[in-house]
């Protein structure tokens, strides 16, 4: 009798030890899904995260502004003298080639949120280096660009043309220019250690800005330069 209620008293103390397991299991797995659920937070109900939505909401308001500018050019591009218009200024292997370093940058940034992606800081800041370099030379083109047509005549009052001009393709090299400064910040974030989420999200934010910049001057090369008026 004895040894019936010893085994029936081990077997309570098991089912007692099977059930203090699986609370404490249960604790630590609500645990984790309180947890999942606070870095979740950090996401729309789109799946995107808050910073991804907000640089696409950015984005999505550049294309406003450039789609007015756009629009203002082709209103305008036939209100030039006769003497200074495109077919007396349009370098087109020279833009051509310039257009092409700048597409290249493209490339050469979806490297560096390749290897961002990877956790490859080296290869991340190198890319990030050349994307800089060649946005950087895309710029010296457009500016040898302006200062010819400035000395052909063509300055910024000249016309309407020359102001739509200007303006469109200035705004899109100021935008180009912003570009390397946040490949440069961010590099140098990178080289420090000191971005303090994920810095694949990161790069990739600068990388969906500057493929931004390469297609809207898709559109600006295609339009201004390529069309006839």
């Amino acid at each position: 009798m004895s040894d019936v209620v010893k085994e029936t008293v081990q077997d309570a103390v098991e089912i007692v030890k099977d059930h203090a397991e699986d609370v404490h299991d249960h604790d630590v797995h609500a645990g984790d899904h309180g947890h999942d659920d606070h870095a979740g937070g950090h996401h729309t109900s789109l799946g995107l995260s808050n910073t991804k939505l907000a640089m696409w909401l950015f984005l999505g308001s550049e294309c406003l502004l450039f789609g007015g500018l756009i629009s203002t050019y082709m209103l305008y591009r036939n209100r030039h003298s006769e003497d200074v218009g495109p077919d007396q200024l349009w370098d087109i292997p020279f833009t051509s080639a310039s257009s092409f370093v700048l597409l290249m940058s493209s490339l050469t940034m979806v490297l560096a949120v390749a290897a961002a992606g990877r956790k490859d800081d080296r290869n991340t800041k190198l890319w990030m280096i050349v994307t800089a370099v060649l946005g950087g030379l895309f710029l010296s083109g457009q500016v040898y660009e302006f200062t010819t047509f400035y000395r052909e005549g063509l300055g910024y009052t000249e016309s309407l043309f020359a102001s739509s001009f200007y303006t469109l393709t200035g705004f899109h090299g100021v935008h180009v220019a912003v570009g390397i400064i946040m490949l440069i910040a961010t590099m140098g974030m990178v080289a420090k250690n000191k971005i303090s989420g994920d810095k694949a999200e990161t790069v990739e934010m600068v990388g969906l800005y500057w493929h931004f910049v390469d297609v809207v001057w898709i559109i600006i090369f295609t339009l201004v330069y390529l069309i006839p008026a």
